[in-house]
């Protein structure tokens, strides 16, 4: 893949801290990229939050961002940016970070408020999805679409995922579909929404039927069963279109992930996150990630041509291999500090 790169000129400071000294707001500020999370911004908010929780006066702090997005996740582009062009453990140092610091916030022992007015992905659904509170707009649209790019719904996707009603987990990661914010607070990724309104989630009972298959070739079958008889359901259409779209190895990956992580803590879903992300990064199996973000991020052809490029030429092996510790020496598994505080993920059962 022969890119040219070019590095924007960053405002200096890329998060904001205000309050006073019992509320603390943090607020993202690097707006024209969507709040997006590089380095500096994880650093910042890591020493922040840390140094807010051990503050006896501090009683609770805000995380929000400023212009039309939340978070719209990591800064992919530079971050393959700097695998191609240097050592791939780069990258694992910031995505580590990035892991402790929604770690932190997972197991945070003061009231942690998120609000959310605009797009929520990826890296930004890691640090809003398992706070005290998660309060959104009419604005608000989450997504975790990396299969698209080939990668995987990381950043202990796992775990707030696996815990929403029924198999909607496995319908929102596998699909990359948007939800607006009365349908986040319907599921349970909101705790409060700006005003009340019925729930939007009739499709629950389909998605349960064919999301709760074992495999994804199985999920597939079963959404094009239901489409025969529904036509009319175009979010059917919609979700099986997506599926085809995205990394056959990506899906495969990210369904044994959250199987696993429904009956898991944040930490073990948080560690397999890391050594997943590595193997991607490291590209042990594939060279999938890197072709998704030429085609998506960087060509912009929005063609990526996928290695394997079937579901079923992908072995139960190849999936398992990224579950797997690092073979070099080069490479540390990741640390996560000891907490006492363990995070409570509230979900609506419908």
């Amino acid at each position: 893949m022969a890119l040219s790169f070019k590095f924007d000129t960053e405002p200096r400071n890329q998060v904001l801290f205000a309050g006073n000294s019992s509320v603390k707001l943090v607020i993202l500020n690097r707006p024209h990229k969507l709040n997006c999370l590089n380095l500096e911004m994880v650093s910042q908010i890591l020493k922040n939050l840390r140094m807010y929780e051990n503050d006896s006066s501090v009683k609770l702090v805000i995380l929000k961002g400023n212009g039309k997005g939340f978070c719209a996740g990591g800064d992919v582009v530079s971050l393959i940016s700097c695998s191609l062009i240097g050592h791939w453990t780069y990258p694992m140092k910031f995505y580590g970070k990035q892991l402790i610091l929604d770690h932190l916030v997972a197991t945070y022992k003061k009231p942690l408020v998120c609000m959310i007015n605009g797009v929520v992905m990826g890296g930004g659904a890691g640090l809003s999805m398992n706070t005290t509170f998660r309060i959104v707009t009419e604005k608000a649209v989450f997504a975790m679409p990396e299969a698209h790019i080939g990668y995987f719904p990381d950043v202990g996707a796992s775990y707030f995922l696996s815990r929403l009603p029924g198999y909607f987990g496995e319908y929102l990661g596998l699909t990359g579909t948007r939800l607006d914010g009365i349908e986040m607070a319907a599921c349970g990724l909101a705790t409060h929404f700006v005003h009340s309104t019925d729930s939007p989630f009739k499709r629950l009972e389909i998605i349960n039927k064919c999301f709760s298959k074992g495999t994804v070739e199985d999920i597939i079958h079963s959404l094009e069963n239901e489409l025969e008889n529904r036509a009319e359901e175009k979010w059917i259409t919609n979700a099986l279109s997506s599926m085809c779209f995205s990394c056959p190895m990506s899906l495969k990956i990210f369904l044994k992930s959250i199987r696993k992580g429904r009956i898991q803590n944040i930490e073990e879903c948080l560690y397999r996150d890391y050594n997943i992300a590595c193997h991607l990064n490291r590209r042990t199996v594939s060279n999938d990630f890197y072709e998704g973000s030429r085609a998506k991020l960087f060509d912009k052809d929005n063609k990526p041509k996928w290695e394997p490029s079937k579901l079923e030429l992908i072995s139960e092996e190849m999936v398992d291999q990224h579950f797997t510790n690092i073979t070099d020496d080069t490479w540390e598994p990741l640390q996560l500090p000891l907490r006492s505080h363990s995070p409570i993920i509230t979900a609506c059962r419908l």
